[in-house]
């Protein structure tokens, strides 16, 4: 076993003795040492529980034959960090993440791995570390949050982030604003719609790095906690038949994660984490592959932001494994870590309420819920969530009004200096700008005012609870002298995505007396985050960091 470096041996007298202090027995030092990744914490909701969760998680080790370790791991709350300088943070803990797994597993020799964890950036580093260790592993997704109805309708945290605009704009009262915020997030786990964190869970169960229903299971439930178990079991058995994540995850396992992104329209921040976990096992993902797979597979699922259905409906439909059985055509039968291919485990499902998936040949779009877009505003790319914006917004020209931060547009658009026509261009909030942090605040705020025909353009990205044609991921960013930094007050902007076009309506000559007048405005960073923009690639690369 790899953990008879720390216990085996004359000359490992101390280690053991350290050991002991943590309770272990002379008996215990033949069973697997299996390490446990708990992203457990008291600020992030989708992690509240997680204590919980990993309990059961040592109860299963334990059963198995195992012993458990368990470590802590960081974690950011997206929407506590969302609109102020805490959001920079966000992205670049991913890396963090992953690091410190890779640390605590190789510096302690663990047999085998179990991660724990739900929220935004903290599934993806988690993967970008179980690939990167390649030892016997398995993830325990914390699952969704449940859903509060209000009005008639369920209430999620993206009811909460609109209902600013709704009160500014006077559509709704005191008391209908202190509602939505009172019941928009009444329980543990990932927000409840089909934002990063529950798209990246899904997608970890499509990898097959998780067991079935593992990603969809509420965060209250106990079948969280009984799958949780089961893992535990599960990771004792992989480390004795010596069974490594590389050994079934493949490039056609990626294939199937973007599949199924594209059949039901998650993040966009997927075009971010999935190349970045790749890279991990040494694949490499493309932009290109997002927008091949995307022509050709259907939308089927419209989860909040693109309906009012929420992930716990989508549990109800049968979940992955219900998708993965109606997609079963246009997917690759590819092993998991449960011991069951995609295929078997599709023949399983079964639905047990009402259906909110439709069949491959009744979509709600032909194409799927994302698409990369290209042109002289995006000359590396950038990205759209389709499966969230109104028809007739597919095609869209309009003035640009433009700021150099979130804040500055923010103030704009509560000040009403937004109007219907315009395309709001947000800018310097690239990787190495400011660490590409999500603004789900300025986007909220005009769906919320019911601005209809209005666009936003940004080198930053966008929360997956945002709605509506937001175009986030331009790549080169504008820090690295991108188109978008030459952008004025007032030119046209023509967005085509049916034709996958993002351009600028201003003549090559005029960009180029501009480009020689640019300058980057000044933006200083202290530590970690200095060294991560140093670092970074852009946004069309994944945001990773350089060796």
């Amino acid at each position: 076993m790899r953990s008879d470096v720390v216990k085996r041996g004359i000359d490992r007298s101390a280690h053991r003795a350290l050991f002991k202090a943590l309770g272990v027995t002379d008996e215990d030092f033949d069973k697997p040492f299996i390490g446990i990744a708990n992203a457990y914490s008291t600020i992030v909701p989708g992690h509240a529980n997680l204590d919980k969760v990993t309990q059961a998680v040592k109860e299963g080790i334990h059963s198995a034959g195992g012993v458990a370790f368990e470590f802590g791991v960081i974690g950011v709350c997206d929407g506590i960090a969302m609109g102020h300088e805490g959001m920079s943070y966000s992205l670049p803990t991913r890396e963090l993440i992953a690091d410190s797994i890779e640390a605590m597993v190789r510096a302690h020799s663990f047999d085998g791995l179990v991660v724990v964890g739900a929220c935004d950036k903290i599934i993806p580093g988690m993967l970008m570390a179980v690939l990167r260790l390649n030892i016997p592993s398995i993830v325990v997704c914390g699952g969704p949050m449940l859903a509060e109805n209000v009005f008639g309708k369920p209430a999620t945290i993206k009811t909460a982030f609109e209902s600013a605009g709704l009160y500014k704009s006077g559509k709704i009262d005191e008391r209908t604003y202190k509602i939505y915020e009172d019941f928009s997030a009444c329980y543990f786990g990932s927000c409840q719609g089909l934002y990063t964190a529950n798209t990246m869970q899904i997608l970890t169960e499509v990898l097959g790095l998780c067991l079935p229903y593992c990603s969809t299971s509420p965060a209250v439930s106990s079948r969280k906690l009984r799958i949780a178990k089961e893992s535990g079991r599960r990771v004792v058995e992989l480390v004795k038949q010596d069974v490594k994540p590389l050994d079934f995850v493949n490039e056609n396992s990626f294939e199937n994660a973007i599949t199924v992104d594209m059949l039901m329209g998650g993040s966009t921040n997927t075009v971010l984490h999935l190349p970045a976990i790749a890279r991990e096992g040494g694949m490499k993902i493309d932009l290109d592959l997002f927008d091949e797979i995307g022509r050709r597979t259907p939308n089927v699922v419209r989860i909040d932001p693109a309906g009012e259905y929420t992930v716990a409906d989508f549990d109800e439909s049968g979940g992955v494994p219900m998708l993965l059985k109606k997609a079963k055509d246009i997917l690759n039968d590819e092993m998991t870590v449960s011991g069951l291919t995609i295929y078997e485990i599709a023949e399983r499902a079964f639905v047990r309420g009402r259906d909110i998936i439709r069949d491959l040949d009744n979509p709600y779009r032909e194409e799927g819920g994302i698409a990369i877009l290209r042109g002289n505003l995006a000359e590396r790319g950038a990205v759209v969530k389709t499966s969230a914006i109104d028809e007739e917004m597919l095609k869209f020209e309009g003035y640009a009004k433009v700021y150099d931060s979130e804040q500055e547009a923010l103030k704009s658009i509560l000040n009403n200096e937004v109007e219907e026509g315009d395309v709001v261009v947000i800018r310097y909030m690239g990787p190495k700008a400011r660490g590409m942090p999500e603004m789900l605040l300025p986007t909220a705020t005009i769906a919320g005012m019911g601005l209809k025909r209005v666009a936003l353009i940004t080198d930053g990205r966008f929360s997956g609870a945002t709605r509506g044609p937001c175009i986030g991921h331009v790549a080169p960013e504008a820090f690295v002298g991108g188109t978008i930094a030459l952008v004025e007050n007032g030119d046209l902007i023509s967005i085509d995505i049916p034709k996958r076009r993002l351009e600028l309506k201003v003549s090559n000559e005029e960009l180029e007396e501009r480009r020689e007048k640019w300058k980057p405005i000044e933006i200083r960073h202290k530590g970690f985050l200095a060294r991560y923009s140093k670092l970074v690639s852009q946004a069309d690369e994944g945001c990773i960091l350089s060796n």
